[in-house]
């Protein structure tokens, strides 16, 4: 029997862009699913202790990582120049993929205090920007000693560390991911159209995150609800993300960006009022506020021009003479 998927991926759609067979597709996202699920299997069979979810939390993001060993490796999908088509390599034109890297690194960090400040604008949460009572109230429970020293002090402190925690550890994890996502997937939906490939994208992200949004991460809900909400977050952050990997043909800045947020994950806590209980889907960066903060940057990158197929190739340039997995002469 002909091996349909592996010979589609040596094809190249008309603007040269790889093709990849949609069952090589269909294995990707199937062995994510499956890996991500079996790796929660801990957490749902009863309470474990906070470092043991906080690891399998962080083992489960390596699960897209995997995924793409099984259909690079085993399906031969992209047929070859697996390294570009990755976006892991190379990284020209440099300047461009170092500045997008930059951009990826700061841009959530700024978007999420955008989102904070949306959202004590729309009263979904009450802010205390004076004396940040809510976060001296949580260093003091937890026993720290505030006399003489401004709950502004530590919280500007951690700010100025989020883009460093942003890189090590947290970028090392969300390798794990981006890898999978907008290195893999991203690349081989790109000959279907930008937009299917950044909006299925974000949608299959956004599911894969369901063994822990039904446990109550993120949201706070158990049901269906939050892991539409979870999907909702993911197609909006993933546009830009895959933004971010098309506009330079590189993973990298993608990686950046996804370590950022997580670095900012539990930042409006910083900045409530001291016994309020906000609503985990009324607050930044991955409730309401933040997907109106992410749509309004959407919409300005799509007037900008951003999201023309002419701009986003998504697969890093080979050497002169050369052909690399963007060249119509590349194909078998």
């Amino acid at each position: 029997m002909t091996d349909t998927t592996e010979n589609d991926s040596t094809r190249r759609g008309g603007s040269g862009v790889p093709r990849v067979g949609w069952g090589a597709i269909a294995v990707f996202v199937v062995v994510a699913m499956a890996l991500a699920w079996a790796v929660a299997i801990p957490l749902w069979l009863g309470p474990v202790p906070p470092l043991v979810g906080q690891a399998i939390a962080v083992a489960m993001m390596f699960t897209p990582a995997l995924a793409v060993l099984v259909v690079v490796l085993a399906m031969r999908a992209p047929h070859r120049g697996a390294l570009r088509f990755l976006g892991m390599w190379s990284l020209r034109p440099v300047g461009r993929t170092v500045w997008f890297c930059v951009i990826g690194l700061f841009g959530p960090i700024v978007l999420t205090m955008v989102g904070i400040a949306l959202s004590g604008m729309l009263g979904f949460v009450e802010l205390d920007l004076r004396n940040l009572s809510g976060f001296a109230a949580q260093l003091e429970a937890a026993g720290a000693d505030l006399t003489g020293v401004s709950p502004w002090v530590v919280v500007l402190t951690q700010l100025v560390m989020v883009p460093f925690a942003a890189v090590v550890p947290n970028a090392i994890a969300a390798f794990g991911e981006e890898i999978g996502w907008r290195g893999w997937l991203t690349a081989a939906l790109r000959s279907r159209g930008v937009w299917p490939a950044l909006l299925i994208t974000g949608v299959v992200w956004g599911l894969w995150h369901a063994p822990l949004i039904l446990l109550g991460q993120n949201y706070g809900r158990t049901d269906v609800s939050g892991v539409l909400m979870m999907v909702a977050a993911c197609v909006l952050l993933g546009v830009l993300f895959g933004w971010l990997r098309l506009r330079t043909g590189s993973v990298w800045p993608a990686v950046f960006a996804h370590g950022a947020l997580n670095a900012v994950g539990q930042a409006t806590m910083l900045f409530t009022a001291a016994g309020t209980e906000p609503d985990p889907a009324l607050i930044a960066p991955m409730g309401v506020p933040m997907w109106i903060v992410l749509a309004v940057v959407i919409v300005v990158l799509i007037a900008a021009g951003q999201f023309r197929s002419d701009r986003l190739t998504g697969f890093a340039p080979s050497k002169p003479g050369r052909p690399g997995p963007t060249s119509p002469n590349a194909s078998a």
